[in-house]
């Protein structure tokens, strides 16, 4: 019996050995095809995302106007005024009013929407713009800041329209958002007050600014030949 079961034991491996020795070609071939079709690993750098950034500052401040680069560069965010505001606007660029709603546009956050009049908060809206180019799985800040201007500058409805919806405070805080609208209408009053206090060009200089300006003062008699003469 127990020859019997010794030579049924070398049978089956004699039958399965080809099996067994196929199955270890298939695996070593496989794992050298995978060594020669993934890209070498690079050491990282510690200065690409910085560099990245730097970039997308560069392309932001060359696409929005000088009232919007400087609001992202003081507050971190930038407002876009809805669609039926943008409609209404001068022909300077600004509005009779508050718009009748805006948008606050965070770096790598929700799309607020807001009523500027009253400050009232209406939604969040989580859009998402991956980095196509392969290098992260998310845009710098600045190229995220940019990509939501540009969709909603262009085409409002589509990006509302396509994205998640939610009341604010599922993502953002409210009160840091409150915070913000009372950081961004003081910047506009200190920019406003700013502007009125500057010179308006071609307004005639002051008395004063003549008398710095010839070190003489007008009301002193002169003292030419014609006043030895009188």
């Amino acid at each position: 019996m127990l020859l019997a079961l010794i030579a049924l034991a070398f049978v089956a491996a004699a039958l399965g050995a080809p099996l067994i020795v196929r199955a270890a070609r298939r695996a070593t071939a496989r794992f050298s095809h995978r060594r020669r079709i993934e890209p070498p690993t690079t050491a990282y750098d510690p200065g690409r995302e910085r560099r990245a950034e730097q970039r997308a500052r560069q392309l932001l401040r060359s696409c929005v106007n000088d009232v919007e680069w400087a609001m992202y560069r003081d507050l971190g965010f930038i407002r876009v005024a809805g669609r039926k505001a943008r409609s209404s606007r001068r022909a300077d660029g600004a509005f009779d009013g508050p718009p009748p709603y805006a948008y606050l546009v965070y770096p790598l956050k929700p799309i607020v929407a807001y009523v500027p009049a009253t400050g009232r908060l209406l939604s969040e809206y989580c859009v998402e713009f991956p980095d196509l180019t392969g290098g992260a799985t998310r845009l710098p800040a600045s190229d995220d800041v940019l990509a939501k201007w540009m969709a909603l500058t262009s085409d409002e409805s589509r990006v509302i329209g396509s994205a998640n919806m939610h009341l604010v405070g599922r993502q953002l805080d409210p009160a840091r958002v409150r915070r913000d609208l009372w950081r961004l209408s003081e910047w506009e009053r200190r920019g406003q007050a700013s502007a009125e206090r500057r010179p308006i060009a071609g307004e005639k200089r002051s008395v004063i600014d003549d008398r710095a300006s010839t070190g003489s003062d007008p009301d002193r008699p002169s003292s030419g030949p014609d006043s030895r003469r009188a």
